[in-house]
């Protein structure tokens, strides 16, 4: 028999914003599994892999280590702990920055086409982003059309991904002193493709043995992620649909419609959800969608392709990660749209218990049970009605009885470009280093990162966003860290209130938010951005400023990668959530500790969010310190 508070507690225990909480009572009410009831099912989890002495990477093994030094304490090929461990950390870490650099790519020969003629729907809008990367890049802009600027530039940066020169051009953004570092300590990024590459042939038996070696190679290859792959990404994303700045809108699954079309946009790259915002506003959608007996289309974001369109048009965001079945739950959401990444492989499962339909449209991503309409920038805008026109039809097969959809989205300001915010601050970053060399502003946080179902959904972004801001740190976010400080009312100017006194009144002056929206995922990038533009006018390195990262609730590999990128350029980086290092005492010493006399930045661990902001404070005093203020 169901029982309405067991499941109201349960539901309290899983998420911080009430709407989700609503909504993951109505899932147990349905008797639908979630990320939650899967967790639960899984424990207790392999010890051995969350310390990170399991090896799979041939077939003597699978191997594993004695933590306790009890057993083994070597695999069949004589690998340690410590190699292991760096192997395990650093094909993560590829991953992620596989991830990120691949969506890039896709950008990019979007806008190849776009260039030449051959996309459907597209067209460059950022030309001023455009003729200021092509500069970059030392292509000449005057007299030539934005097409052929495009074209240049595209093939230059795709370059990037595979070049025999040794270096990658936006990398050259960085300051000077923290390029010396990079020199130095022998991690500057030589291309995108190639430092993967390396990476997965490190990683093989026989081939790295030293951890400290292969763990190095994982730090430049982060870097061709952040200052690579991900910054072309965001780029291309620009110049294509526009470079940000400051919009409002609305978050939670509040944003879903009793009486409209809902369409859910799910995933990470812009390149599909811009061409079915265009297909929405279509005269003969909207006609249809009356015929069916609906109100109208409703679009909403989810997750980082949520994160993308909310920045550029102001659609509405459903939520982060762990909401993607809660919103099929809603038993309203007639169809969700999926690229790739941070996709639920049940997903299919999920909506089979309701009437949605997924539609599946990258040929990476195929999922089981899923519709299949495979987006190409030749035929965009046609599949983009198609889908739109599927998501009509399936209207009338709602059911009223299931629906349930919480009546209380929340407003929120997002669209903070690293350009939006210069420009905010009068074209140069003086006002904000005058501040924080007054002691207005301590410092400032990168807040990045996933949802993780072993923390309460939401609560150490929020907690330890509060927390900061309440000691006169700025935070930046970016991904789900990002939509859990909108659903709390944090991405609004009215939540200076919450601030010390310094920032408050700051962001009073500037009418803005004491929690800055960057974007997606990819727009970690947007961050490296702003504190090299920030070094640069303070003659510094990115290493030397009060700023810290973290990511309280990561789960993924492409947080791995950015929170390395972090740590390379300097930047010490909390995480919320253990590593898979903690079988290696050496590891663990090392990234830790030892990375800082190297690169005066290291990686830390703490679960608590108070204790974590206890953490981060003292770091950015130690810089503040060190720069005499």
């Amino acid at each position: 028999m169901y029982d309405s508070l067991k499941a109201k507690k349960e539901a309290e225990k899983r998420a911080l914003d009430k709407t989700d909480q609503e909504m993951i009572e109505k899932a147990m009410q349905d008797g639908l599994e979630t990320a939650w009831d899967r967790l639960a099912k899984q424990q207790p989890q392999c010890g051995f892999g969350q310390l990170g002495v399991c090896c799979n990477r041939c077939a003597m093994g699978p191997c594993r280590i004695d933590p306790f030094g009890e057993g083994p304490t070597r695999g069949v090929c004589g690998a340690t702990a410590d190699l292991i461990v760096a192997r395990n950390l650093l094909d993560d870490l590829s991953v992620g920055a596989a991830a990120h650099s691949d969506h890039g790519r896709e950008v990019l020969e979007v806008l190849l086409d776009t260039a030449e003629g051959k996309s459907q729907g597209y067209e460059i809008i950022g030309e001023e982003k455009l003729k200021v990367v092509a500069e970059e890049y030392g292509i000449k802009t005057k007299g030539k059309k934005k097409e052929e600027i495009a074209k240049e530039l595209a093939l230059a940066m795709l370059e990037e991904f595979g070049t025999i020169k040794n270096k990658i051009q936006l990398a050259e953004r960085a300051p000077e002193k923290t390029k010396e570092m990079w020199g130095k300590v022998g991690i500057m990024p030589r291309s995108v493709d190639r430092e993967i590459v390396e990476s997965m042939h490190r990683i093989h038996m026989g081939v790295g043995a030293d951890y400290a070696n292969i763990l190095l190679h994982g730090l430049r290859t982060s870097l061709s992620d952040g200052w690579g792959g991900s910054m072309m990404a965001t780029d291309g994303s620009d110049i294509l649909f526009g470079t940000p700045t400051p919009n409002t809108s609305w978050v939670n699954l509040g944003v879903l419609s009793k009486d409209k079309v809902n369409l859910v946009l799910h995933g990470h790259n812009p390149i599909l959800s811009e061409m079915i915002v265009k297909a929405a506003e279509d005269s003969k959608m909207k006609k249809l969608a009356e015929a069916k007996g609906a109100k109208g289309i409703n679009l909403v974001g989810m997750c980082c392709t949520g994160n993308e369109l909310l920045m550029r048009q102001g659609i509405p965001i459903a939520g982060n990660m762990l909401d993607q079945e809660l919103a099929i739950a809603t038993g309203a959401v007639e169809v969700m749209v999926i690229d790739y990444q941070c996709i639920f492989p049940s997903i299919t499962h999920t909506a089979s218990c309701y009437h949605t339909k997924v539609v599946a449209t990258s040929e990476k991503s195929k999922v089981p049970g899923a519709m299949y309409m495979e987006f190409k920038p030749e035929t965009a805008l046609d599949t983009a009605k198609e889908i739109v026109k599927t998501a009509i039809e399936n209207f009338p097969n709602r059911n009223p009885d299931r629906v349930k959809i919480p009546d209380k989205p929340i407003k929120m300001m997002a669209g903070f470009s690293e350009e939006a915010i210069r420009k905010a601050l009068g074209g140069s970053y003086k006002p904000l280093i005058d501040a924080i060399v007054a002691g207005k502003i301590k410092g400032a946080v990168g807040m990045v990162g996933c949802n993780n179902p072993k923390i309460k959904q939401d609560y150490g972004h929020v907690t330890l966003g509060k927390e900061l801001i309440k000691r006169n740190i700025l935070v930046v976010e970016t991904g789900c860290a990002a939509i859990a400080s909108g659903k709390a009312g944090l991405l609004l100017p009215e939540a200076a209130e919450m601030a010390g006194d310094g920032l408050k009144s700051v962001c009073k002056a500037l009418g803005i938010p004491p929690v800055l929206h960057m974007g997606s995922c990819v727009d970690c990038s947007r961050i490296l951005v702003l504190g090299a533009n920030i070094a640069k006018e303070l003659g510094v390195g990115i290493e030397d400023l009060p700023i810290a990262g973290s990511a309280p609730e990561w789960y993924s590999q492409k947080a791995v990668s950015i929170a390395s990128y972090f740590v390379a350029s300097g930047v010490t980086t909390h995480l919320g959530i253990p590593p898979k290092i903690f079988g290696s005492p050496n590891v663990v010493d090392l990234l830790t500790s030892k990375l800082r006399d190297h690169i005066n930045a290291t990686y830390f661990v703490e679960p608590d969010p108070i204790k974590a902001a206890d953490k981060i404070e003292e770091e950015i005093n130690r810089k503040r310190k060190a720069l005499g203020i």
